[in-house]
């Protein structure tokens, strides 16, 4: 008799060849197919949006850049705060903007260098690395969104509990798997919501938007770039990888899961979306969540994707010594490259 984690593999790998690309599929008719059944699978996205209706919380001047907090918007009766971080020095021009997705952690402050109380942080800055903060001192605007589940935007249990890492995740994912909608659907699309604003503010060259995310952050950063044709390049951190090889070998946290992906596509083929744009990866060699062995999996599916495309050197990655961490400075040159023209 197999063993229950055999049988178990066997049947996620069946589901996953099923769906797997198909070369011999003209690349617009796989990619429109994919799109929609895709889009299906995370629960659907609204077809009208609400308007967003912005409020400004705070404006700082911090060491060469400006930090706003603001709300929006998202879904009717549902707000989400950002950061949005603008270069200091007089803009001749707008900008390029970059969305920065955080992972688990205390959210959006985790990344722009703050502690979970909003005041500036003196210690290290973990695996994210403040990589929003690094994006802005390149010269891009940045948008740093508080995902659904963390930070402020956490039940009132785990806000009260005075853990700032205790996140939420579970209890909304639960309840929006019993609603027919994901959290990762919900986090996608409130990142969409993040660029209509992004294309609001006169700071920002609504031509030239990239994302990057890092974790649960790059699931979002890449899912999002698959389904929002205005992102014209992606940065994902510490998520690209096989779900056979990632998700499906550890309990991970609810907001990972989404119902019959299996059969639609692997992760690569989902994040092969983003194909013919452009598509960075990084992958620590010790990373024991998103390991190495997946990482270079996903790439070569991904090279073969974008090939069909006819735009294989679109798709670059950075494997770097390291963890489950932000690499940060190939990345950086790479969104230079893309988006300023550097």
């Amino acid at each position: 008799m197999e063993s229950l984690e055999q049988y178990m593999k066997q049947l996620t790998a069946a589901a996953a060849q099923d769906a797997a690309f198909r070369e011999d599929i003209p690349h617009g008719e796989w990619r429109a197919k994919l799109t929609a059944s895709f889009t299906g699978r995370l629960g659907g996205l609204p077809e009208e949006r609400a308007a967003l209706a912005p409020v400004r919380l705070e404006r700082v001047a911090c060491n060469g850049y400006i930090r706003e907090r603001v709300e929006i918007t998202t879904y009717e009766g549902l707000r989400m705060a950002m950061y949005l971080l603008i270069p200091g020095q007089p803009l001749s021009s707008p900008c390029p903007a970059i969305l920065a997705i955080h992972g688990h952690g205390y959210g959006s402050r985790e990344i722009t260098g703050l502690h979970p109380d909003g005041s500036q942080r003196q210690g290290g800055p973990g695996l994210h690395k403040d990589f929003a903060v690094s994006l802005v001192k390149q010269g891009f605007v940045v948008a740093a969104p508080e995902m659904l589940g963390f930070g402020d935007r956490r039940l009132a249990e785990d806000l009260e509990s005075g853990e700032p890492g205790r996140n939420s995740c579970f209890r909304l994912s639960s309840a929006l798997l019993m609603a027919g909608q994901t959290m990762a659907g919900y986090r996608i699309y409130e990142s969409m919501r993040a660029l209509d604003y992004l294309q609001m503010r006169e700071e920002v060259n609504g031509e030239r938007l990239g994302i990057m995310g890092i974790s649960g952050g790059g699931l979002v950063a890449g899912f999002t770039a698959a389904l929002d044709q205005r992102i014209t390049c992606a940065v994902v951190s510490g998520y690209a990888n096989t779900f056979a090889d990632s998700i499906l070998t550890r309990n991970h946290c609810l907001d990972n899961y989404i119902p019959g992906i299996l059969l639609e596509a692997e992760m690569p083929d989902l994040l092969g979306l983003i194909a013919p744009r452009g598509l960075f990866l990084e992958s620590g060699d010790a990373d024991p969540l998103f390991g190495p062995a997946g990482a270079k999996q996903a790439l070569d599916r991904l090279e073969t994707i974008y090939n069909a495309a006819g735009h294989g050197g679109e798709v670059e990655a950075d494997f770097f010594a390291g963890g489950h961490e932000i690499h940060g400075e190939p990345a950086y040159a790479w969104l230079q490259k893309k988006l300023a023209g550097a």
